[in-house]
């Protein structure tokens, strides 16, 4: 009776330890979430780790564009990177369970897996993640995507994604992509020139928008007429 006290004794410890250790990690993360929606921090996960191969495998040196407020990204970009990658990023809770449930079709019909990640999902994967490929990776951007969610406006994760996001081989940030591929700024690019930046974003390191394949001539072709479906994000709210 006494070793069975005793070992009540113990589990309720660990449990309380195992709560605290929980209570802990949600606190620091909702706080480390908390204050990147004040910063424009210079450097993300996602970044570190490009720099990282840069250094060891010298690839292409990484290039990031000046910081951009989200009224300042040419409108024409804002809509087809909401047509391209996130149609329902306004409807949505940061996971696209309609795209999920198509993707999955998709794949029992005996099609590829296709992506249905949502602008929210890769926001939190570029700025707290490792790019790796696990389940564990896959649980704890799961997590960040729900809490920038809760913390960040739509229009706050719209403009950490822009200027954060992988937009080819050393560049990130659409301002570094509208210079190097269009010569022209960021505010500046048209309606065709978003479509083609936007195309791309599911292959950056395989597709090039200025040197556009007959793929990606079709996607611009499909994004072109999704764009004036799509709201337009920034500009005082939501048109």
């Amino acid at each position: 009776m006494v070793r069975s006290k005793r070992n009540g004794k113990k589990s309720g410890a660990w449990l309380n330890y195992c709560v605290l250790i929980v209570l802990s990690l949600s606190l620091l993360t909702a706080l480390q979430v908390w204050v990147f929606g004040f910063m424009k921090p210079p450097l993300t996960c996602a970044s570190a780790y490009t720099w990282v191969n840069y250094t060891l495998r010298r690839g292409p040196r990484p290039q990031a564009g000046q910081w951009v407020a989200l009224e300042q990204f040419s409108p024409h970009l804002r809509r087809a990177v909401l047509a391209s990658e996130d149609q329902r990023f306004l409807s949505h809770y940061g996971l696209d369970f309609i795209e999920l449930g198509q993707a999955l079709r998709s794949l029992g019909d005996g099609g590829y897996l296709r992506g249905a990640s949502t602008i929210t999902m890769q926001t939190a994967r570029t700025m707290f993640l490792w790019p790796a490929r696990s389940w564990g990776r896959k649980l704890a951007e799961a997590y960040y995507t729900m809490l920038l969610e809760i913390i960040w406006s739509k229009e706050k994760i719209l403009e950490f994604y822009l200027n954060k996001v992988d937009w080819g081989p050393g560049l990130v940030g659409a301002e570094a992509a509208s210079l190097r591929y269009f010569h022209c700024r960021a505010f500046e690019l048209d309606r065709e020139q978003a479509a083609l930046l936007a195309a791309v974003l599911p292959g950056p390191h395989l597709w090039r928008p200025d040197r556009p394949t007959a793929a990606v001539k079709r996607r611009v072709e499909r994004i072109l007429k999704e764009m004036s479906k799509v709201s337009l994000v920034g500009n005082q709210g939501i048109k």
